[in-house]
């Protein structure tokens, strides 16, 4: 008899305070289908509340970061009686409830890519807050050459990207090369193919060795003070730093700083 076992849609390694989860569907380009969505989102949930965690990356498997959503999924469900409806506003607001859960996870997420991230694949590199690319990856939102334009790409491009570049993107629907990407803002270096990955680490090697709260507290703020306007981000970013100088970290942080010697952060 033949046991056929399923692999995890998302590998998940702890160490040194970094959690690296990486798509695992590579014949299928890692696609954000059903089953890759609910395991990124269970994973980012598991690691939301663990103080063990300092820093998050996110990594691919095989020559695609991600095709993005899975199309041939999708599309089986035109047969519904209502042509799809329900199940296309409930996948996509699951992607959107993903992406969101990335922006709000009080951890730091660095993407590592290598190969090709497209459509809803450039949506996950476009929502972490860091992103690291070797130089023979690209990106692309596609969605004008099938008559799908990418609006729900769009909406992390145009917070990371020029008006123009995330309009060049959306509406040409080109391969960026990763030099590109990063004058572009989509990314922030970019390193020898296949280094990524170990450049990621590096980074989030730098974030974890920082006081966890202090990192928690910065990145909450700084989502939350962009959407608001110049005067309400300047009070709520002094109200937070009021609160974070008073907090046991910055006390720690500045008397070490004062008597030259190593901070010891509160985990």
């Amino acid at each position: 008899m033949t046991i056929r076992t399923t692999l995890p849609f998302v590998l998940r390694e702890d160490q040194d305070g970094i959690a690296t989860l990486t798509l695992n569907r590579p014949e299928q380009r890692n696609p954000l289908s059903e089953g890759m969505i609910a395991a990124l989102s269970e994973a980012l949930a598991g690691i939301a509340s663990a103080r063990t965690i300092k820093a998050v990356v996110l990594a691919a498997t095989g020559p695609v970061f991600s095709a993005g959503h899975d199309l041939k999924e999708m599309s089986a469900r035109r047969s519904d009686a209502d042509r799809g409806r329900a199940y296309f506003s409930d996948v996509l607001g699951r992607c959107a409830a993903l992406m969101q859960a990335i922006v709000r996870l009080p951890q730091p997420v660095i993407a590592a890519v290598e190969g090709v991230a497209t459509a809803a694949g450039c949506q996950l590199v476009a929502s972490c807050d860091l992103a690291v690319a070797g130089n023979r990856a690209q990106f692309c939102t596609p969605g004008v050459h099938i008559g799908l334009f990418c609006s729900t790409p769009m909406v992390p491009l145009s917070r990371n990207l020029s008006n123009k570049h995330a309009m060049e993107m959306l509406l040409l629907g080109e391969m960026i090369p990763a030099g590109d990407a990063a004058r572009m803002g989509l990314v922030n270096r970019v390193v020898a193919s296949g280094d990524a990955l170990a450049e990621a680490h590096r980074l989030a090697a730098i974030i974890a060795s920082k006081a966890p709260a202090t990192i928690r507290t910065g990145k909450r703020a700084f989502y939350e003070q962009r959407e608001m306007t110049l005067d309400a981000a300047y009070r709520h970013a002094s109200a937070v730093m009021v609160e974070n100088m008073l907090a046991r970290d910055a006390e720690e942080g500045i008397g070490a700083f004062v008597a030259k010697r190593t901070p010891v952060w509160e985990p």
